[in-house]
């Protein structure tokens, strides 16, 4: 590392267990971050903050005076900007020696399968069924992790799926039903829970990518925010998953299944 560097991680640098070698590993890292609204803020300004190397910013919508109330990457100075280029201005005044690539359309399935063959992990902090199950598609496809974050209301959730052939993916959790799913837009949500649930996903994007502490692999984190209660379940393979059933048919019983947040 440069002395610029060892000077700007030097309080990450220093954790027990993490330490110079932790530190290279994100610097060498590269990440795909899909959606850069209420969970993509947070995530895109820590992970640039916390060393990783390469952003790969993925976002088609632009900054609306709605958005304010909740995606801190975006200013009301900024209003109808791209969000991957409002997202660019706030990630080089934070960090100039992340790399980042902007992705300003809707992602193709041919086209998410070419970018996660380019990355170590992709953060999933859209906002839409059709994004999710595509982007898993992606990750099973090319075998990488998958950070999925969601947040509705005052409730949030977050899991992490290894991308192993043995372990679930994120449709094994929620099977394609056809729905639609609950939307911001329509439900609301409280503005400092997407800082949660995308702190949350940010920490388990650094424990993936360095191999720090234990991450959420095959769990999913759910939180009320009324009352700050949470709790983690285990997520089982399913056999009969269309995205990954043919690998896991020798796993265990069919997971469990709840509406989405």
């Amino acid at each position: 590392m440069t002395s610029d560097e060892q000077s700007r991680y030097s309080r990450q640098v220093l954790l027990p267990g993490f330490g110079e070698q932790a530190q290279r590993r994100l610097i060498e890292s590269r990440v795909l971050i899909v959606g850069l609204g209420g969970l993509g803020s947070p995530v895109a300004m820590y992970l640039a903050a916390a060393g990783v190397g390469r952003l790969l910013l993925a976002d088609f919508d632009a900054v609306d005076l709605s958005n304010l109330q909740r995606q801190i990457l975006h200013t009301s100075e900024r209003i109808g900007w791209t969000k991957v280029d409002s997202a660019i201005a706030s990630l080089e005044a934070l960090n100039p020696h992340c790399e980042l690539v902007p992705i300003k359309r809707s992602l193709t399935p041919t086209q998410l399968a070419a970018l996660t063959a380019e990355v170590d992990l992709v953060v999933d902090a859209s906002d839409n069924f059709q994004t999710r199950y595509a982007v898993n598609a992606a990750c099973v496809t090319s075998g990488i992790p998958l950070v999925s974050g969601a947040a509705i209301r005052a409730e949030g959730q977050v899991a992490v799926f290894s991308g192993r052939p043995e372990d679930p993916c994120y449709q094994c959790l929620y099977p394609d039903d056809g729905q639609e799913g609950e939307r911001c837009a329509r439900e609301g949500v409280l503005a400092p829970l997407v800082g949660i649930i995308g702190s949350i996903q940010a920490t388990e994007t650094i424990k993936v990518l360095t191999g720090y502490g234990q991450p959420l692999y095959s769990r999913l984190l759910l939180l009320d925010a009324q009352t700050m209660a949470v709790r983690t379940l285990a997520i089982p393979a399913d056999p009969a998953c269309p995205s990954c059933g043919n690998r896991n048919a020798q796993q265990g019983p069919h997971c469990f299944h709840s509406a989405p947040l």
